[in-house]
């Protein structure tokens, strides 16, 4: 297959855009975002602040901003104006359309606050050093929980730049009265404490990092609005139900069931239901099961009762479908028994007879299932007191020769005085 290059690629690769200005002259030509979109914080909130400066920062920077929680250190993620110094711009209308389309109300976007100035190297150092004495806080902190006897547990401790704020993340099942912890900790690192309530996928957002499918996780990566995720989508998506395999880091459902959960929704929408009269081209039968990602359905024919394996785009009406003739029989090597899971008719026969061979095994030799029944009968008979009725002809032949039974012989002395 050939590969055919977007006409802005070919742009970029011709050598005659490339001498015609330098890097240096390019740079000029750029004004300077006036708003520009960051994410800051444990809870990787975003938000969308102006700007003022004369620098012209790219994608991934590091600035220093005022945001309602005071100055710290943010990131920059995108800008909202068109060639404002980075190729990855996006238009103010691309971006509210992402926050609408990933949460709206309930997205964490924040607008009061603004840029300061890019983030130099004292900063930088400053928030080293700040991070450097979080091993100390949450020490700190552990000990007066367990003096105050409070039922929670401490998840994690964020601190910013200009150190108005200390904010801890804490779990509990239940509300917490925290007054004196708050004001020992006040008087402790003399700066505004906030504690924060989190649930258990709020904990995994804050300390975990990858997940089964080797990915960041989902809540820490990108998802900013986590909503409660039912059992029902795991059923929707014929997914396991063992709990060990669909839940996430946090111990509850995967996110991803939820966000998948439209397109299973769609892909189902064009697919008959189950015991629904289909037409196909070896004839009309009915829908026995379906596959939703591959978009195929089982139908059994009804003239012969075989499975076949049909694409949804290519069942028809089975009141207009061909119709097979009366005496006409599938060959068979041109039939498959279990079509959806790609086996022969050989390798299902092979199975059966695995079965059957297993189930006499299990019966014991020289007993049907009839003769087992009627020596159980027998027996109930005999332990009730009943006179046992005569045994069937088929079994007379059958039991003519008597087996030897093993006597368990019993232990003496077994008792205390070794008395049997």
């Amino acid at each position: 297959m050939s590969i055919f290059p977007l006409p802005v690629f070919e742009a970029d690769a011709d050598p005659r855009h490339r001498d015609a200005m330098t890097d240096e002259e390019i740079y000029a030509r750029l004004e300077p975002p006036k708003t520009i979109v960051v994410k800051f914080g444990y809870m990787k909130l975003v938000a969308e602040f102006p700007y003022d400066g004369d620098a012209k920062p790219g994608c991934g920077s590091k600035l220093v901003a005022r945001t309602h929680r005071g100055t710290e250190l943010v990131e920059m993620l995108t800008t909202t104006c068109e060639n404002a110094g980075c190729s990855k711009s996006v238009t103010r209308q691309e971006m509210m359309e992402f926050v609408e389309n990933s949460g709206g109300r309930d997205f964490p976007f924040h607008t009061k606050g603004r840029i300061l100035r890019l983030a130099t190297i004292e900063d930088l150092n400053k928030q080293s050093a700040l991070e450097s004495k979080k091993a100390e806080y949450i020490k700190r902190c552990k000990s007066l929980i367990n003096e105050l006897a409070l039922p929670m547990k401490l998840v994690e401790v964020e601190l910013i730049l200009g150190e108005e704020l200390l904010t801890f993340y804490f779990m509990a099942q239940e509300r917490v009265d925290f007054r004196e912890l708050v004001r020992q900790l006040a008087g402790a690192f003399r700066t505004r404490i906030e504690m924060r309530q989190v649930g258990a996928r709020d904990e995994a957002r804050l300390v975990a990092d990858y997940e089964r499918c080797g990915q960041h996780c989902c809540c820490k990566n990108f998802l900013k609005v986590l909503k409660p995720v039912s059992m029902r989508l795991a059923k929707e998506q014929k997914a396991t139900l063992d709990p060990l395999k669909i839940s996430g880091r946090c111990g509850r459902l995967m996110c991803c069931l939820r966000y998948e959960d439209q397109t299973y929704k769609q892909l189902k929408a064009s697919l008959p239901h189950r015991n629904a009269r289909v037409g196909t081209s070896e004839g009309p039968g009915v829908v026995v099961d379906s596959k939703i990602l591959v978009q195929l359905v089982l139908v059994r024919l009804e003239h012969d009762d075989r499975e076949i394996a049909v694409p949804v785009e290519e069942l028809m009406d089975p009141e207009q479908c061909p119709r097979p003739a009366a005496d006409e029989k599938p060959l068979e090597s041109d039939r498959e028994a279990d079509p959806l899971r790609g086996l022969s008719v050989a390798e299902v026969d092979r199975r059966t007879d695995d079965q059957k061979r297993t189930r006499r095994r299990r019966q014991g030799p020289g007993r049907t299932t009839t003769q087992q029944q009627d020596a159980f009968r027998r027996r109930s008979e005999a332990k009730e007191g009943s006179q046992p009725g005569p045994p069937p002809a088929d079994e007379a032949d059958s039991s003519a020769k008597p087996k030897r039974r093993r006597r368990r012989r019993r232990r003496r002395g077994s008792g205390p005085t070794g008395t049997p």
